[in-house]
């Protein structure tokens, strides 16, 4: 299982804003620069947070800015912004095993369970981790590059 670079792509994006809210215009065009992806990815992303209600875009060249504190984003938060799965459907099922098969016949009963407290112990920790923990790390990490 992997999941999709849009969601580390929406934590570099917030990092960007907010670093350099305060000196910086931060366009999509801007935030490209860091990632070193295309604007129109970025943008798409930016659509996406914004439709969750977690980052507000000007358009044009207005910028974008965080909509609530940091401490108040979850890495849940922006899983579920950015990645294409339902609620309760991380885990993709083939539709339809065959019945005449014992295997097929006991799959689902076997592993619905089981998938289940896997995204439940992944939500889990999504949710322990905000962008706050994020803003801290990043913080010592330019402080150490500021005192070489």
């Amino acid at each position: 299982m992997q999941i999709s670079s849009r969601f580390t792509l929406a934590i570099h994006i917030f990092a960007c804003v907010d670093t350099f809210k305060d000196d910086y215009k931060v366009t999509s065009d801007f935030i490209a620069g860091s990632t070193n992806v295309n604007p129109v990815i970025i943008r798409k992303i930016l659509g996406q947070l914004k439709a969750a209600g977690l980052i507000e875009v000007a358009r044009g060249t207005g910028g974008t800015t965080i909509a609530k504190p940091l401490s108040e984003i979850t890495f849940l938060d922006i899983y579920r912004a950015v990645e294409c799965v339902e609620e309760n459907q991380l885990f993709h099922f083939h539709e339809n095993p065959n019945t005449a098969c014992p295997v097929g016949r006991n799959i689902h009963h076997v592993l619905d369970e089981k998938l289940d407290r896997v995204q439940k112990a992944m939500e889990r920790e999504l949710q322990s981790i905000t962008l706050e923990d994020v803003r801290e790390d990043l913080k010592k990490y330019l402080e150490q590059e500021n005192n070489k």
